[in-house]
């Protein structure tokens, strides 16, 4: 017989992050209009590591303008490509990735087309995108959480990792798909997936002001109360 424990004292940590998050910087809402397609976001994902998101936002943005569809991008030699995503940290890793991954797509589905996934229940459809090429937990789960699909999937950056590391919500060496898979259940079940979206974007910037990689300014976060790291160094 299984025991209910009651709700995870988590859970309520991070309800009060968020609103602490959202008191510290206001509210970051995607708008209905700003999200783009689910074979957008993939792209985005997959040419983006170490990459700013502006700078990627602008490769993704062109590549589509100038052919018209990814089955067009996906005809592209490498070469080609790489010359197209000079915006990109690493544009040689990142055009051989894209054209994996596009070409991959190509031959199980006969096109780019994630439509699909809508038929499919969250879990199953990011287990499906990490089958390809360039495609880990987060890209997945941003296909999901952040595009049109709009689903209750959380996006683990690395910003995002560290923070719940700090606290303790997460194991201190936990990596993004067990961060994730560590997230997920604890999340406040009222929330819907902008609220998981907006929690996402406020930690990224929470990590970027205040819980940096290196000297983190913990007397002077609002969550160092709820934080192992905050309350251990500066209790």
């Amino acid at each position: 017989m299984q025991l209910n424990l009651g709700p995870d004292d988590r859970t309520q940590i991070l309800r009060r992050l968020q609103g602490r998050l959202i008191a510290a910087f206001g509210r970051i809402v995607r708008p209905p209009e700003k999200r783009r397609s689910p074979e957008w976001v993939l792209v985005h994902g997959v040419i983006g590591a170490q990459t700013k998101t502006a700078a990627s936002n602008a490769s993704t943005d062109s590549l589509l303008a100038e052919f018209g569809s990814w089955d067009e991008v996906a005809r592209l030699s490498i070469q080609d490509l790489e010359a197209r995503l000079q915006r990109q940290t690493f544009p040689s890793v990142a055009a051989k990735r894209l054209s994996d991954c596009l070409n991959a797509i190509i031959a199980e589905r006969g096109s780019v087309d994630l439509r699909h996934l809508s038929n499919l229940e969250t879990d199953a459809a990011i287990a499906w995108l990490e089958t390809f090429p360039g495609v880990a937990r987060k890209n997945a789960a941003g296909v999901m959480n952040a595009s049109t699909f709009n689903r209750k999937a959380i996006v683990i950056d690395g910003h995002h990792r560290r923070i719940m590391q700090r606290m303790g919500i997460v194991a201190a060496k936990a990596d993004t798909a067990k961060t994730f898979d560590a997230l997920m259940p604890i999340l406040p079940p009222e929330w819907s997936a902008e609220d998981i979206d907006e929690h996402h974007l406020l930690l990224k910037k929470l990590g970027q002001t205040l819980c940096r990689p290196r000297m983190p300014q913990c007397p002077n976060c609002f969550a160092k109360g709820d934080c192992d790291h905050g309350s251990r160094t500066h209790g």
